[in-house]
């Protein structure tokens, strides 16, 4: 169902790429994991000073690897639309990497222990499930992709309610790696699948978003949609998993990506407003004076947000400094239509005196010390000195935006970059020079900020997880509300049950499946051991877990008077829940890489409780978290939330125990 990742296609080389980069960032961090355990634990002089030249060489690979990785986080004209096309380059997101996993033996032993089922007859189950990870990998940036995500994290919550018991874990590691550091993380909890499969989901909106052709109506429209369901969809994930063990969906993280897709698409609700063409109209420029500097401001915030700690180390330098470039050549923009209003259009005779004193007005929030706006409308020489003024604020912005972009390495390779900045700073030059410039001199007066207004608010679209409809892999086991992994079952008793005097002894209830009630402890059926709360499971070797009262009153009745079997269940005491376990990352570490890991299983303690308790992750450095400044330290445990009793469903489990992950 995915894309062919053997293709030779931009995109799929760029996560070819990303894949062996996160290789090599692993086996650098674990050669500095033990150069940092062998430094602890050695007192010889000597042998110190050959560790620490080590981790020298380490740390400066790790450094190298992470500036490779920003370079692909950063090779945007990969997912732009491939029509020429004259517009600054848009961010998007790289899809998440991880490894195999194979469900087989973990489901199978589960479905015979717990289900007391043949697992033989679940393989194409299983099997289904393995295809549509493995597809997930690699989503084709369509429609079809997001559907495809979106199944597979539906599918994980029925998965998560039938195999993955609160009490225990299943022996089943998802390894996922960090989209901006290569970092792996590792859990046997689905919690990690799930807010992978969510970013994922984000990501790919992102990069939908990108490939749109901004050359059209349709085209802006459809990428301004897919930015606000990207920041929807991570800001989901940012409210539903509140402690994460990566960066990338750390809530820090997940914020600034929220704030630059919602940047992105008022840029592209920009582009579309003035994709006609601007008319060199009095009402029309200071529209689009006041549009064009909400993208300036929305820009700014993103770039302060980004050069803020603790993502500050962790996002791609090159996306802060084009969040700063592209905040200056918008707000340059919004000075030359205010200069362009100013010279080019003189108040006439028979223009509107009020219209346009109220609309100018809207532009600034304070005047120049000595300036009234109905004042400089009639006056033609203040008029004028406050558009070259307004020039002069454009070109300084649209300089400092071409110094920025020279200023990074990966930038000033984009040419599309380069050429738009530039031809942007001519238009404003060009302006300035066609003004008179005799009283130069006499000008003193300085361009007030402009007020940015859009009349096309942007906000999140909350992703709508009920428009895809997903078939429960497992639906053979029986109703979820049911048989779940927080049930526990005796094994299937065939009971033979007779008519007496036309009865059976019992009462059946409930919907599906059917439930034994009223029984007579009497009859010949609770002499067998038949209990009352017993579920039908199966009448006559065919199976009614999905059937109602009156389907399974059907199955009696066609027996006649004929002995009939039917297997029962009793449901015993519901799982209790364990503590959870959840990989978070220290506040100050920042800078370096570390892996995370959490292990594969706890050894039980004995229970004299006289041995020392053990962490559940392999955690570097613990002690010395303060002195090593290229260790994370990890806690031991996360307390778990208390369940609630409520009807299963595939997001139980994201609602009640979100908080452990």
């Amino acid at each position: 169902q995915g894309c062919n990742p053997l293709a030779e296609t931009g995109r799929s080389k760029l996560q070819n790429q990303r894949a062996v980069l996160n290789q090599q960032i692993l086996r650098a961090v674990r050669m500095r994991a033990g150069a940092e355990n062998l430094l602890r634990a050695t007192t010889n002089n000597k042998v110190r000073e050959q560790v620490l030249l080590e981790l020298s060489f380490v740390n400066s690979d790790l450094q190298i690897l992470k500036e490779e990785l920003e370079g692909l986080n950063i090779s945007v004209e990969v997912y732009q639309n491939t029509e020429e096309t004259f517009s600054i380059p848009l961010v998007p997101l790289g899809l998440k990497e991880t490894k195999e996993v194979d469900f087989t033996v973990p489901l199978k032993d589960f479905i015979l222990e717990h289900y007391s089922e043949d697992s033989s007859e679940y393989e194409d189950e299983i099997a289904d499930l393995m295809d549509l990870r493995q597809a997930c990998r690699t989503p084709s940036r369509d429609e079809a992709g997001t559907e495809m995500l979106i199944s597979y994290f539906l599918q994980l919550g029925y998965v998560e309610n039938r195999f993955f018991p609160p009490s225990r874990h299943m022996g089943v590691l998802f390894t996922w790696y960090d989209s901006f550091t290569g970092v792996p993380v590792c859990q046997q909890t689905l919690l990690l699948e799930k807010a992978s499969i969510l970013f994922n989901i984000g990501a790919l909106y992102t990069q939908i978003g990108t490939r749109c052709n901004r050359q059209t109506q349709a085209g802006l429209e459809n990428a301004v949609d897919a930015f606000q369901r990207a920041a929807g969809v991570l800001s989901y994930l940012k409210e539903t998993f509140t402690h994460t063990p990566s960066y990338d969906m750390s809530p820090a993280m997940l914020n600034v990506l929220v704030k630059m897709m919602l940047a992105q698409a008022q840029e592209c609700v920009f582009e579309q407003i003035g994709l006609p063409g601007i008319r060199n109209e009095f009402f029309t420029l200071v529209k689009m004076t006041q549009e064009v500097a909400k993208v300036g401001e929305v820009y700014m915030l993103v770039n302060t947000a980004m050069n803020q700690e603790p993502v500050k180390e962790n996002i791609p330098y090159s996306w802060s400094k084009l969040a700063q470039i592209k905040s200056d050549h918008y707000k340059a923009l919004a000075h030359y239509f205010v200069a362009t209003v100013l010279c080019d259009h003189e108040l006439q005779s028979g223009d509107d005196e009020d219209q346009q004193e109220k609309a100018l007005s809207q532009l600034y929030d304070y005047m120049p010390e000595g300036l009234m706006v109905l004042t400089f409308l009639k006056d033609k020489v203040q008029r004028k000195q406050l558009g070259k003024a307004h020039l002069r604020k454009a070109i300084v912005y649209h300089e400092e935006a071409l110094r920025v972009c020279g200023l990074c390495k990966k930038l000033r390779n984009i040419d599309v970059l380069q050429e738009v900045l530039t031809a942007a700073h001519k238009r404003s030059l060009l302006k300035y020079a066609q003004q008179e410039t005799e009283d130069d001199f006499l000008s003193l007066i300085q361009a007030p900020d402009i007020l940015p207004k859009t009349e096309h608010k942007i906000e999140t679209i909350a992703p709508q997880f009920s428009k895809v409809k997903v078939k429960d892999f497992f639906h053979r086991l029986g109703p979820l509300t049911v048989f779940s992994a927080k049930q526990r079952w005796t094994a299937p008793r065939t009971i033979c049950i007779h008519h007496e005097a036309g009865e059976f002894g019992f009462s059946l209830k409930g919907g599906s499946p059917v439930q034994i009630y009223c029984l007579d402890p009497v009859c010949s059926a609770a002499s067998m051991g038949l209990k009352e709360g017993d579920y039908i499971v199966s009448v006559g070797g065919v199976d009614c877990k999905w059937l109602g009262v009156n389907e399974v009153l059907e199955k009696f009745k066609s027996v006649g008077e004929q002995p009939i079997e039917m297997e029962v269940i009793s449901c015993q005491d519901t799982v209790a829940s364990m503590h959870s376990k959840s990989a978070t990352y220290s506040v100050g570490m920042q800078k370096t890489y570390s892996l995370i890991c959490l292990a594969m299983e706890e050894d039980k303690i004995d229970q004299t409780k006289k041995a020392p308790l053990k962490l559940p992750f392999l955690s570097w450095g613990t002690k010395n978290r303060q002195k090593a400044a290229s260790t994370l330290c990890l806690p031991s445990a996360v307390a778990g939330s208390s369940q609630i009793k409520k009807k299963l469903s595939p997001f139980t489990l994201l609602n009640t125990e979100s908080s452990l992950y």
